[in-house]
């Protein structure tokens, strides 16, 4: 039987685009419009400014194709790094439980790096991504949630591979080569829960996209490595991975994509925190709780939200966004969570605090450790409401409206372009694959 590094390189070398289903296509032109806009704002402020400024590589403002990573005299390595992160540092894209993790912020950003260069057309970009994202879910699958649950950040470590993936289907890699690129990979996963709640965190993600970027360029020009270094021994699997692990089974005509999909973030902040968030302004809105008369609110959710979010009294914005306590003010007080919330001087909001220091987080041992679910109990002089609530807006099975998409890529693109090209960048992207060469489409 063919290695687990062969089936997947097999699979990303000779993926077309007619091979990718239609919902699945579908999918992959939503995160592309997704992930981009929110990499336009993390672009423009905190962990995506000074990445760029770091790297000496400021694209003027407005300039949407050398912000994506399309343009630039950079190499496509250090564009990956730059963007890659700024596409993670509002902690606003998007999410699959199929890799523990974050996958377009794997994906395009390492994607977009050899676009330009490569005249890239739309239909070969979403053949790519969907490449990468089933190599990076199929890596996933034998070792999780135990991987992330030992305190790796997934979707730094499997996005290694998926960008990896990713890059060599764009690149039109051979089976040979792909495996190759897989491989050199896995002597690059890193990427630490303890950052959460830091810059490092969205740093992961551009640290993974040039990962990617690297290996397959790397294959491209002959370069070699072990042929099992994710399933033979003491390879990735093993040393990222528990004791007894799953059995690897990849079968190419099952899309991840369809069957776990991706969920949309509409709040700006750790998914952990979003039914919370969506649970609290259900039960203001119904029962007309004024902030002032709350007295108390218990939530409750999973092990996983436990471990990813660990400032109870946050002193950032980046703090707050790993605060189930601040999320859950903020839903009570605010009639929208979105990216002025987490800004540093939105934290000492003195409605939001009072009520912040009346929120109490607990752990549900009957929910499973990444279980979305949560249950918010409000507290007040007129009555007690408690609201269970299985899932956030925006999931795969349950996907956020086309306006609704388009409205969260306005408020996010809206801060680093001109707004009368908002809706012209939103329609290129959300019909990628009318396009034969997308960072002229992107670029005009």
């Amino acid at each position: 039987m063919a290695s687990p590094e062969t089936e997947l390189a097999e699979f990303a070398a000779t993926l077309t685009f007619a091979e990718v289903p239609d919902d699945a296509r579908e999918t992959v032109r939503r995160a592309f419009l997704d992930t981009a806009g929110v990499t336009l704002a993390g672009a423009v402020e905190g962990a995506g400014e000074t990445t760029f400024e770091a790297l000496d590589s400021r694209p003027d403002d407005g300039d949407v194709a050398a912000t994506l990573g399309l343009t630039t005299s950079a190499s496509a390595a250090e564009r990956a790094l730059r963007t890659g992160t700024a596409s993670h540092a509002l902690d606003y894209d998007d999410l699959s439980w199929a890799m523990d993790g974050h996958p377009s912020v794997t994906l395009v950003p390492a994607l977009f790096a050899l676009a330009g260069e490569r005249g890239a057309s739309g239909e070969a970009l979403v053949a790519a991504y969907a490449a990468g994202f089933e190599v990076e879910c199929a890596l996933a699958d034998p070792i999780s949630p135990d991987h992330y649950e030992a305190g790796w950040h997934a979707t730094a470590t499997f996005g290694a591979f998926g960008a990896a993936a990713a890059v060599a289907s764009l690149l039109d890699l051979d089976t040979e080569e792909t495996r190759h690129a897989l491989n050199v990979a896995a002597s690059t996963p890193a990427g630490l829960k303890r950052n959460f709640g830091s810059m490092t965190k969205p740093l992961h993600a551009g640290l993974c996209a040039r990962s990617g970027v690297t290996a397959a360029l790397l294959a491209e020009n002959g370069f070699t490595a072990d042929a099992t270094a994710v399933s033979g021994d003491r390879g990735f699997w093993d040393l990222y991975g528990p004791e007894e692990r799953d059995e690897f089974a990849f079968d190419p005509d099952e899309w991840a994509l369809e069957t776990e999909g991706i969920h949309v973030k509409y709040y700006p902040c750790c998914y952990f925190t979003h039914t919370s968030i969506a649970a609290t302004q259900a039960l203001v809105e119904e029962h007309g709780v004024d902030p002032e008369d709350v007295e108390r609110i218990q939530v409750r959710a999973a092990q996983g939200a436990a471990d990813a979010l660990h400032h109870v009294d946050p002193e950032t914005g980046l703090e707050a966004k790993f605060s189930m306590e601040y999320a859950v003010a903020s839903g009570a007080v605010r009639e929208r969570v979105g990216l002025a919330t987490f800004e540093d001087d939105a934290i000492d909001d003195a409605t939001v605090q009072r009520v912040r220091e009346r929120v109490e987080f607990s752990v549900d041992e009957s929910f499973h450790y990444d279980s979305h679910e949560a249950v918010v109990r409000i507290e007040t002089a007129d009555g007690t409401y408690e609201r269970r609530q299985e899932n956030p807006p925006g999931t795969h099975g349950d996907p956020l409206t086309e306006s609704e998409l388009r409205e969260k890529f306005a408020e996010c693109a809206g801060r680093a372009v001109p707004d009368t090209a908002v809706d012209r960048l939103a329609d290129t992207l959300l019909t990628l694959d009318d396009h034969p060469d997308v960072a002229d489409a992107l670029a005009e």
